[in-house]
């Protein structure tokens, strides 16, 4: 397990997920590795079913492993009882796909962080952290990957500053905010890729470059 720990902090990735007053809120660096590659084939964020997204930090080919399995169990779920499956459920049906891969030596986990969003019905947005071990929570706000630690710490803070009353645009800068103050750089709207998720939009929603660098302005006048 400690591999696979190390092997999803590996890429040096730190992302943000925030749970506003109306809305669930998605934030990671985007790292293009080469000039060849086309920048859209690269991303992080990808829609699970209908209702719920998810945001992987990690390796890649794992994350999107596990994000077609998620994809079959949501859909079968669907088909089963015919509503969507709920968020909730979802990751507690991740957390059982990880931790099996922990039991068996022929199978290694998957090196990666599973941030799952979505817009229940009864509960309003929601917000799930589940780690290559198997065991997920529900969260306000949640960080993962290389400077999780640093960010819950900010995330923590800027929570107890606001009481969790976030709007829509408040969530997007508090995302960004906490991404830029544990990186130690000021971002350019190329940089970050955010996700946005709301009762009218529920599937998320990727955020185009000018309306991240509105939100880069807002911050950058605010300091």
């Amino acid at each position: 397990m400690e591999y696979a720990f190390k092997a999803a902090k590996s890429p040096g990735i730190t992302s943000i997920g925030v749970r506003g007053t109306d809305c669930v809120v998605f934030c990671t660096e985007k790292r293009v590795p080469d000039k060849q590659i086309v920048p859209e084939s690269i991303t992080h964020l990808f829609n699970v079913s209908e209702r719920v997204a998810a945001c992987m930090t990690g390796l890649l080919p794992d994350a999107r492993a596990l994000t077609t399995r998620l994809r079959y169990e949501a859909a079968d779920f669907r088909n089963k009882f015919g509503y969507g499956m709920p968020v909730g459920v979802l990751a507690n049906k991740c957390g059982d796909l990880s931790q099996v891969y922990t039991q068996q030596a022929f199978m290694r986990p998957y090196g990666v962080f599973t941030m799952l969003g979505g817009i229940d019905d009864e509960k309003g947005p929601q917000l799930y952290k589940v780690d290559p071990a198997g065991l997920f929570h529900g969260y306000r706000a949640v960080a993962a990957g290389a400077k999780e630690d640093e960010a819950m710490n900010f995330l923590e803070k800027q929570f107890k500053k606001t009481g969790g009353v976030l709007t829509q645009a408040q969530t997007i800068q508090t995302a960004i905010d906490c991404l830029q103050y544990v990186s130690s750089q000021e971002f350019k709207r190329n940089d970050l890729e955010v996700g946005l998720m709301t009762a009218e939009h529920p599937g998320v929603y990727v955020l185009r470059e000018e309306e991240v660098e509105e939100h880069l302005n807002v911050l950058a006048a605010r300091e």
